[in-house]
């Protein structure tokens, strides 16, 4: 195996052994404690410009299904493991990891000691890195220049590269490449629309499965132009990036939630909050990983739930309209949201799961029952 780099910014260099695409890539260097679903989690576009490390030491032995992707390419820019399998054993496998990555252009460097670089994370906070793929030592040193020149994570528009073109309606199916959502007419009782900051086939999977026919549109889609889509309800989704870098669509966002039902998940959990006033701050390390648990302060149940954030919501900002029904019992973070007038409601983790535990899936619903019942 080639060698391979990761340049953090305070100049610490770790080396290892290359896999995937030999390339190199600047991101946001962070850690998911998640046992499976690497691929699940490489896919989804929330990972857009970060580089993921999984803290589960050995990576690969189940290789790669496409059909279960969150999304039809990687968007993580880097993978950092401790040991990967090259040979995968699962009868549902189309590759390897090593081989898809390679595939979508994505580096990867395993033999790192992850349990040591998860504990510097959580002790300074996440860190923006550069990982080179299949280069010398002799590199070093423009590999550090190269990530000093580079924009910081939170100033970059990471939404723009990951939501639809154009409005699509959306099916379940299977395209030649196993990807399980594609465009086609859905035949659902209600109509949603997606406001795609970068939703996860899991989420319109779950909505369709609620009862819902699903429509993604560009997260720049003004209030005016969803509305004559006729749609029962909104749903404002995931996606990667600061939401203080979107503040052009809170205006859209309240104007749809006085026309009809708008629901958020996690990104569009934050973006909600921020449409009535409220403030959002960047988390140390952030929250990724299947096994956070949140309770529901309106039933004192507590559900364990899949999650992937580096922000959430300040509690002392706010505004009375909202009413927090959800906290972390990790670290008191707020996790859900409810307008006190409107139907309007919002969660920071993710209820479709994908991977992780499925407490949560009432989320959907909940919400086609909001969206039905007016109808």
């Amino acid at each position: 195996m080639s060698n391979a780099f990761l340049i953090l910014e305070d100049g610490t260099v770790i080396e290892g052994k290359a896999f995937g695409a030999p390339t190199r890539n600047v991101g946001e260097v962070v850690f998911n404690t998640s046992m499976s679903g690497y691929h699940e989690i490489l896919t989804d576009p929330s990972y857009a410009g970060q580089i993921v490390t999984l803290t589960q030491p050995h990576i690969g032995n189940y290789g790669v299904n496409v059909c279960d992707m969150e999304s039809s390419k990687i968007h993580a820019a880097g993978l950092i493991v401790r040991e990967v399998s090259e040979l995968p054993s699962n009868f549902r496998s189309d590759a390897s990891l090593s081989a898809w990555l390679g595939e979508h252009g994505v580096p990867g460097i395993s033999g790192v000691d992850t349990r040591s670089l998860t504990r510097r994370i959580r002790e300074g906070g996440v860190t923006m890195g550069l990982l080179a793929s299949h280069v010398e030592a002799t590199e070093i040193p423009d590999l550090q220049q190269a990530l000093r020149r580079a924009p910081s994570y939170d100033s970059q528009d990471f939404v723009s590269s990951v939501t639809v073109d154009a409005p699509q309606p959306v099916r379940l199916g299977e395209r030649p490449h196993g990807t399980v959502v594609e465009v086609g007419e859905g035949h659902g009782a209600a109509h949603c629309v997606v406001l795609d900051f970068g939703a996860k086939h899991s989420i319109l999977k779950h909505l369709m499965a609620a009862g819902f026919r699903v429509t993604r549109v560009p997260h720049t889609t003004s209030a005016a132009d969803i509305l004559a889509l006729r749609p029962d309800g909104v749903l404002v989704s995931n996606g990667p990036g600061d939401p203080a870098q979107l503040d052009a669509q809170l205006q859209t966002i309240r104007d749809l939630a006085q026309a009809c039902p708008t629901w958020g998940i996690c990104l569009g959990h934050q973006l909600i909050s921020r449409a009535y006033g409220g403030e959002t701050f960047k988390l140390p390390y952030g929250h990724r990983g299947p096994n956070q648990p949140v309770q529901d302060l309106r039933t004192r149940r507590v559900e364990m739930t899949s999650q992937n954030h580096g922000f959430a919501v300040v509690e002392k900002s706010m505004p009375a309209c909202l009413e927090v029904t959800h906290i972390n019992l990790n670290d008191g973070t707020i996790e859900g949201i409810r307008h006190t007038e409107l139907p309007v409601r919002a969660v920071q983790y993710h209820p479709e799961a994908g991977p992780g535990p499925n407490d949560a899936v009432g989320f959907f619903h909940e919400f086609y029952l909001s969206a039905t019942e007016t109808r």
